[in-house]
C-alpha cells in the first residue's frame, strides 16, 4: 500500500470523528505487517481527560484483531500545517513498531514522512 492510499483511507475516515468540543477532527489509517488497515478517530468526551486520538483507537482496534506488528500509520487533520500524534499516541505506538513510518498530510495534500524514533527520540521500551 501506498503512503498516498494509506492518507486517503484516514481522510475518508476522519468524517466520523466525535469532535463537538474542539471541532478539530482527525483520521488515523494503521497499516499492520500483514498489509491489514486499520483506521480510527478521536473521540472526544465532555470529561476532557477521557478523549481517545485517533491513533491510538486505530491501534487498539488492531490489538483487538490479533495484530501487533506495525509498519506505517498515516495521520490527517484540518490544521493549517500537519497534524502530529501527540505525546502519548507517539509511546503507544513504540510499544509496538518503535521504527514505524508516520506519514502525516496537510489540507493541501503535501506529504511528510518521518520514522517514529524521530518523532519520539527517547522512547521508553522495556
Amino acid at each position: 500500500m501506498t503512503d498516498q492510499e494509506l492518507v486517503k483511507i484516514a481522510r475518508q475516515v476522519q468524517q466520523n470523528a466525535y469532535v463537538p468540543y474542539s471541532h478539530f477532527p482527525v483520521g488515523a489509517a494503521l497499516l499492520s505487517a500483514r498489509q491489514n488497515v486499520y483506521t480510527g478517530v478521536n473521540v472526544e468526551n465532555s470529561s476532557y481527560g477521557l478523549t481517545v486520538c485517533a491513533e491510538r483507537n486505530a491501534v487498539f482496534k488492531a490489538i483487538s484483531e490479533g495484530e501487533t506488528e506495525f509498519e506505517a500509520i498515516a495521520v490527517v487533520g484540518n490544521a493549517e500545517g500537519f497534524t502530529y500524534p501527540c505525546g502519548a499516541c507517539r509511546q503507544v505506538l513504540a510499544e509496538f513498531a518503535p521504527q514505524m513510518r508516520v506519514i502525516l498530510c496537510d489540507t493541501d495534500n503535501n506529504i511528510k514522512v518521518y520514522n517514529l524514533s524521530e518523532l519520539l527520540p527517547q522512547m521508553f521500551l522495556l
